[in-house]
């Protein structure tokens, strides 16, 4: 190995340590504060190890009221999102060439258009129609753009599939839905799981939008927005802590699943 080489590999494994710290360090410290016996979600200086953070995350009903909220939001959102999305995404990847730009820039428009616009242009629309803020629009506004991102990942998925076993399958004598159903679908579904699981995450982490639709509902970010201003507990970190802790174990139990599938195919 040369001398550049090694320069070469040593600024590139110098670069990834400190992206890693940079990467994980705020999460690291964060975890760390929820077991400090400071009042305030700090590690320095650091007054003791406790677990009373923890009791009082249970303890806290209007945290889990709110944790609840966002769950029911994001599995109303991905229930509109994915097959709207999907739906675009295939519309799209069918219209000529000119059409298609046209189409596919006024569709991404939502993704582009500021949070704060598109929760007061919601909260204005549906109260000419009488409906206030709550989950309802809270649900309608958070699909408007995150609808973008499941059309991106499943026309990325598409722009892979081969239309002659569409042609095939008709051949044979399938019927067009028969030929969604059974050929297309499944050779969507990683796009589709993905997409999911983006749009769960994108709902409840959002958080300009839902301020202006959400009426008297307090989503899990509103919920936390508001502990900062009038008095944050490492209670919140406990929070966090135990999501990140769920969400790193449901990804290496989908890594090993998905290994264990390959390897039998």
């Amino acid at each position: 190995m040369s001398g550049a080489d090694r320069i070469f590999r040593a600024v590139f494994v110098l670069y990834l340590g400190l992206f890693m710290v940079y990467l994980f360090a705020p999460l690291i410290i964060m975890g760390a504060a929820s077991f400090n016996e400071s009042r305030f979600p700090t590690v320095i200086p650091w007054q003791g190890t406790t677990l009373d953070w923890f009791r009082a995350m249970w303890a806290d009903a209007a945290m889990w009221r709110s944790l609840w909220t966002s769950v029911l939001v994001a599995v109303c959102v991905v229930v509109i999102v994915v097959p709207v999305g999907t739906a675009a995404a295939l519309v799209l990847t069918s219209l000529h060439p000119r059409a298609r730009s046209f189409a596919y820039a006024l569709m991404v428009s939502p993704l582009l258009t500021p949070g704060v616009v598109i929760g007061i242009s919601t909260l204005i629309l549906w109260r000419q129609m009488g409906v206030g803020g709550g989950i309802f629009l809270i649900v309608l506004a958070q699909a408007t753009f995150i609808i973008c991102y499941v059309m991106l990942m499943v026309m990325a998925r598409l722009q892979r599939f081969d239309r002659t076993q569409e042609e095939a399958a008709l051949g044979l004598g399938a019927s067009r839905v028969m030929v969604f159903r059974r050929v297309l679908l499944p050779f969507l579904r990683p796009a589709l799981l993905a997409s999911s699981g983006l749009a769960v995450l994108q709902s409840i982490e959002n958080y300009n939008t839902t301020l202006f639709v959400r009426g008297f509902e307090t989503p899990l970010t509103v919920f936390i927005a508001t502990k900062v201003r009038t008095g944050l507990t490492p209670a919140v970190n406990a929070l966090a802590l135990i999501i990140i802790v769920a969400t790193v174990i449901g990804a290496i139990a989908y890594e090993i699943a998905r290994r264990r599938n390959g390897t039998r195919g």
